[in-house]
């Protein structure tokens, strides 16, 4: 049976892919391991896998990076969150999955891999999906192999207000310290965004990013969930610290601000 493969460097990465046929389908699952929801996403694929047979060369191939430890191939897939699974064939990519929705991910495997082999099947072994650090904004499943649900009236602007609230709350605590931004660490798109980063790496800060340019909902509710009106917006532990210029002063005020969030530096190691 296949299993799920933990890729650490660029290098394996380009022979994997080099070892694969063009027409092996690549499940590519990127991750975090300060995200919760990657470690049930992690048991969710390696289930799946275990669903498929080994063949020379692979069919289907499960792999499994550490989206901060590789920045520069989950920049390549565009990943802006995590957990984020994406379905590649030819050099293409046939479908991404933001979220930790594991019907929704087996699903779309079993469309473009085929239905695991029914002795090794592990569709009913899959645990139910937990909120994601960014969750996609439709779970809506349409394959007949997702189970049957029932349609629920539509939710009122106070009880989907108090969804997104619920959802900002746990998204705000995903890491320790959480930069909300526009774009990414790699890829910044304004320039408070830019410096803020800048600032975190020069003190070696381990944190979590959220690119509020994918998801308007949280774009928007965030600013009234933290009567903060604009971004980045730095967090720490669930508590909001401000924008840049707030980040700046406590800084100026406290040279230790976010030490205690700092990796151990190459000396001190």
């Amino acid at each position: 049976m296949s299993s799920l493969q933990e890729i650490t460097s660029e290098k394996d990465f380009k022979s994997h892919i080099s070892s694969l046929s063009p027409s092996s389908l690549l499940i590519l699952s990127f991750h975090t391991p300060w995200a919760a929801p990657c470690k049930q996403m992690h048991a969710v694929l390696a289930t799946l896998a275990a669903g498929y047979p080994v063949t020379t060369p692979p069919a289907v191939s499960f792999v499994s990076i550490d989206a901060e430890a590789l920045p520069d191939i989950s920049e390549d897939y565009e990943v802006t969150a995590v957990p984020f699974v994406a379905l590649i064939r030819h050099g293409r990519v046939l479908e991404s999955i933001s979220g930790s929705d594991a019907i929704r991910v087996r699903d779309a495997i079993e469309k473009h891999a085929g239905t695991a082999s029914p002795g090794n099947s592990a569709s009913s072994s899959i645990p139910p999906p937990l909120s994601a650090v960014h969750p996609p904004k439709s779970t809506t499943t349409t394959s007949a192999a997702a189970p049957e649900v029932t349609s629920a009236p539509p939710l009122s602007p106070e009880e989907t207000k108090e969804a997104l609230f619920t959802r900002l709350a746990e998204l705000v605590k995903a890491a320790p310290v959480m930069l909300f931004m526009k774009g990414t660490p790699s890829a910044p798109q304004c320039g408070f965004s830019r410096k803020l980063v800048s600032i975190l790496r020069e003190r070696n800060v381990k944190y979590g990013f959220f690119n509020i340019l994918a998801d308007d909902d949280v774009r928007q509710g965030l600013k009234e969930f933290a009567d903060w009106p604009t971004f980045p917006q730095l967090w720490v532990q669930g508590e909001l610290v401000g924008g840049l210029d707030i980040v700046k002063e406590e800084i100026d005020n406290d040279p230790d601000f976010l030490k205690d969030f700092a990796k151990p530096s190459a000396a001190a190691a």
